[in-house]
């Protein structure tokens, strides 16, 4: 970063060291508070393998297995080791990428992930951007026109919006707009590698029966934390001393009043993977969501864990950008970095 300063020759640009020092402690607490979430999801993910009392032993053998042949499996695969040890050893592994092998077919369950990261992660993503493009355009013209017919019908509609299950939407859609209409694909997936539109257009339904929660709660909270901030006595301030309406509402009003809408963001991101297990079933998309329901059905303990880690580093990386950008926004805010 580098900031103007006047000199005898002029102006000069200098590094302001200030400022890097402060993106710099900023950082070091963003890490600090990811390192702590992250072992605690990491130990209560491998105890709830633990606890499962699942075996490789009985997804190969079968339920009429011999003990001597089910110790021996479990033997092998390190099951009888003490808890401490299993869980290090899994924690060394997963840190290096490696989520060890599923019990149900040998296969490296890193490889199972790959490609159905894409595939979660696109209608999340697009589930996302819907929310916050659409519901603070409806939030900012709703604190626009406080009081018109128009703000009391954007109430109503995010209130109705916002208690409609995402695998009732999605139903919906699937027969108005792709049965009866044919206007986008009712099920599967393309590869972004195969062209941008065909990989769009099976992702448009699904990311917006997931989007529609999001949409709701960002126009109510914007709306809300701009007529909210538009009652300042700076806003007040700034329109007394003659700036223009257009200064005044990016400059003042909507930097200060995003930020409820910003922080509920932070709860959004896990509704969305958590809503995927119902949606991707509907789409047929073979996503993490109906991965891990799959493997949990079989008792494939290091597929299930797997999607747990990466959910859980997903959510936390997610809330720590809110918060960076929350508090980039609104640096009075200090909530955390």
């Amino acid at each position: 970063m580098t900031v103007l300063a006047e000199s005898g020759t002029g102006w000069t640009v200098r590094p302001s060291l200030h400022r890097l020092r402060r993106v710099a402690t900023g950082a070091g607490r963003l890490l600090a508070a990811f390192v702590p979430v992250f072992l605690l999801g990491s130990i209560f993910t491998f105890l709830l393998g633990a606890l499962s009392g699942r075996s490789p032993a009985v997804i190969q053998l079968g339920e009429n297995a011999t003990p001597e042949a089910v110790e021996a499996m479990n033997k092998e695969w390190g099951l009888g080791r003490p808890f401490l040890v299993q869980y290090v050893d899994w924690l060394g592994d997963v840190l290096r990428g490696d989520f060890g092998v599923s019990w149900a077919n040998n296969t490296p369950v890193s490889e199972l992930l790959a490609g159905r990261a894409a595939i979660s992660l696109s209608v999340a993503v697009l589930a996302l951007v819907l929310g916050v493009v659409v519901g603070s355009a409806l939030g900012a013209l709703a604190a626009h026109y406080h009081g018109s017919w128009f703000d009391r019908g954007v109430t109503i509609f995010t209130s109705i919006i916002s208690v409609m299950p995402p695998f009732i939407v999605g139903i919906a859609l699937i027969v108005v707009v792709a049965v009866r209409f044919e206007w986008l694909p009712a099920a599967g997936y393309v590869p972004f590698e195969q062209g941008v539109w065909p990989w769009l257009s099976h992702i448009i339904l699904p990311a917006l029966a997931l989007s529609l929660d999001t949409i709701s709660d960002m126009a109510r909270q914007l709306r809300v934390g701009l007529l909210n901030t538009s009652k300042e006595n700076y806003v007040t301030g700034a329109i007394v001393r003659g700036l223009s309406p257009r200064r005044v509402f990016f400059v003042h009003t909507l930097r200060n009043g995003v930020g409820p809408a910003i922080a509920v963001l932070g709860l959004k991101f896990p509704n969305l993977l958590g809503g995927a297990v119902v949606t991707e079933s509907i789409f047929q998309l073979s996503g993490y969501g109906l991965f891990s329901a799959q493997s949990a059905i079989k008792g494939d303990v290091p597929a299930v864990q797997a999607v747990l880690v990466v959910a859980v580093i997903l959510v936390v990386v997610f809330n720590l950008v809110v918060n960076a950008v929350l508090a980039l926004l609104i640096p009075a805010s200090k909530r955390g970095v």
